[in-house]
């Protein structure tokens, strides 16, 4: 099956909904294992599924659950993720904007 019939916008729609709930649900996971005195999800783990993709799952986690709100420098490294992400949709849109024309 050739790339270009996978990479349709349905499926990396998809994809990214499905990276944003795995997020969320590490978030929820984590924070059960930390009241509960369990094996934690690792920090880097978390931002690794951020940076996948899934931040806004990261950042819904973090407001429902009430979890890793302040830690540092866990917040910090998460914020420059979402606007490291922020930059790369606004460019590959200006790309695929010019590539349009």
């Amino acid at each position: 099956m050739p790339l270009n019939t996978l990479l349709t916008l349905p499926n990396a729609l998809g994809l990214i909904a499905l990276v944003n709930l795995i997020t969320f649900l590490l978030f929820g996971v984590d924070k059960i294992r930390a009241g509960a005195g369990a094996g934690r999800v690792s920090e880097g783990a978390l931002l690794t599924w951020a940076f996948l993709g899934g931040t806004i799952g990261a950042y819904a986690g973090r407001a429902l659950f009430r979890h890793k709100t302040r830690k540092q420098p866990f917040s910090s490294h998460l914020h420059q993720i979402a606007i490291l992400q922020v930059c790369a949709f606004v460019l590959a849109g200006g790309w695929m904007l010019t590539d349009a024309l």
